[in-house]
C-alpha cells in the first residue's frame, strides 16, 4: 500500500504526459492506451487519498476512455 501512496501518482503522471505527447504525434491508438491508463492510475489515487477534486476529474475521463477503446476494438 505504501507504493501505491509514493509511486502511483507519478508513474500515473508519466503515462498521462506520453499520451498527450503520442496524441502530438498522432501516434494512435497507442495514445489512448497510456493516456488511459495513467488517468485510472489518478482515479485510484484520489481515491487513496480521499482527495474529490483528483477523483472527480480523473474518474470522469474513464468512460471517455472506454469511448476511444471501444471505437478501436468494435
Amino acid at each position: 500500500m505504501l507504493f501505491l501512496k509514493k509511486y502511483l501518482k507519478w508513474i500515473s503522471t508519466f503515462l498521462v504526459l506520453t499520451g498527450i505527447l503520442l496524441t502530438n504525434l498522432n501516434i494512435y491508438p497507442l495514445n489512448i492506451y497510456f493516456h488511459g491508463i495513467g488517468v485510472v492510475g489518478w482515479t485510484i489515487s484520489g481515491f487513496l487519498l480521499k482527495d474529490k477534486a483528483i477523483l472527480t476529474n480523473f474518474g470522469l475521463q474513464i468512460p471517455l476512455f472506454v469511448i476511444g477503446i471501444y471505437k478501436i476494438i468494435f
